[in-house]
């Protein structure tokens, strides 16, 4: 009788063998598993299902992918955040939403969502730029002149006293000089002066809670002052890296009791920009005229930009008492008037 048994040898070879095709399988099988599962989670956070109906949801300038998404689920339009910043994602559209209103509807498909916003807003925008160092005057010719606001209402709003710039600006101050933060913004086109006002006066609190403000009372100032000093410092100064050294200048003329003498407080008093100040400019009677009155002025001198503020907050541990700039805009720095004279004429000739 022939044995047609399998040898022992080869039994547990074969049920290896099974039980790693039965691994497989299930491995299979459960990547099969997740591949549907998340195909139908994908379908669920990027689809929509209710009722629907017609809403206005306005997209803030500047506004994230983020801050896209979360603003549309908060309004009903999409089910998942995830689901809106992943499609966006693979769109290469997750970021540069243009501000202003869409017209939407409640319980929308990703997609449709994206396609609504790639048309663009109903409302549209305009786009506005305040450089550093404006006075209110020009700002208000820049609103005039870009937004179509009238400079007139600009100004009349923006010296009302209404304004609260809470805690920097004084209660008693009628005037926003100092408080509308240079920048690039969009508009709606129906913007007033208002509208302007408040955004760059918000944008100035953004920027402004940045900063180190327990260190103006080291340095024998009160908020407003440090304002006053960060304008003066955005006038005389062009490039960051002087700034400190420019800070620390006037402080410790302050300290000394000596006046600022700043010729960029002169042309705010003068009300133009002049190329040369005169000797008969610099006897202009103004309190802003810093050659014959002690003290910083009694309003800032135009709007600051960040790193002017900052540096007004943290100035250099130096002793300068004069700088003098170069034809290129770089500062030189003195601690006596000798010094000084010898900048003087080593740069301003």
């Amino acid at each position: 009788m022939l044995d047609t048994l399998p040898r022992r040898s080869d039994r547990p070879r074969r049920s290896r063998f099974r039980f790693g095709r039965l691994i497989v399988l299930l491995l299979i099988l459960g990547l099969v598993g997740v591949v549907v599962a998340g195909g139908v989670y994908y379908e669920w956070v990027t689809g929509a299902s209710g009722p629907q109906r017609q809403i206005v949801v306005t997209i803030p300038s500047g506004a994230t992918g983020a801050e896209v998404a979360d603003l549309l689920k908060k309004e009903g339009v999409i089910r998942s955040t995830l689901g809106f910043r992943l499609v966006s994602r693979l769109r290469h559209f997750s970021s540069g939403f243009q501000a202003g209103e869409y017209r939407l509807l409640t319980n929308m498909p990703v997609s449709a969502v994206l396609a609504a916003l790639k048309r663009g807003p109903f409302v549209e925008t305009v786009r506005a730029t305040f450089p550093e160092g404006l006075t209110l005057k020009e700002t208000a010719t820049r609103a005039e002149d870009q937004l179509g606001i009238k400079a007139a209402t600009f100004l009349k709003s923006a010296t009302s006293g209404r304004w609260k710039v809470d805690p920097y600006l004084p209660h008693s101050s009628k005037t926003l000089e100092g408080f509308l933060y240079p920048s690039t913004y969009d508009f709606f086109k129906d913007a007033t002066a208002d509208d302007v006002i408040r955004r760059l006066v918000s944008q100035f609190r953004t920027e402004a809670a940045k900063l180190p403000w327990d260190n103006a009372s080291k340095l024998g100032l009160t908020d407003y002052q440090v304002v006053i000093l960060a304008s003066i410092i955005e006038a005389e100064t062009r490039f960051d890296a002087d700034r400190p050294n420019v800070a620390a200048v006037f402080l410790n003329r302050l300290a000394k009791d000596m006046p600022l003498e700043s010729d960029a407080t002169i042309e705010y008093a003068l009300g133009n920009r002049k190329p040369k100040l005169t000797f008969a400019d610099l006897k202009v009677k103004s309190p802003f005229n810093t050659y014959t009155h002690q003290g910083l002025p009694p309003t800032p001198i135009c709007s600051p930009r960040l790193s002017s503020l900052e540096a007004a907050l943290n100035p250099a541990k130096v002793g300068y008492l004069y700088f003098v700039a170069d034809s290129d805009g770089h500062d030189h720095f003195a601690t006596t008037y000798e010094q000084f004279l010898s900048l003087k004429n080593k740069y301003l000739r």
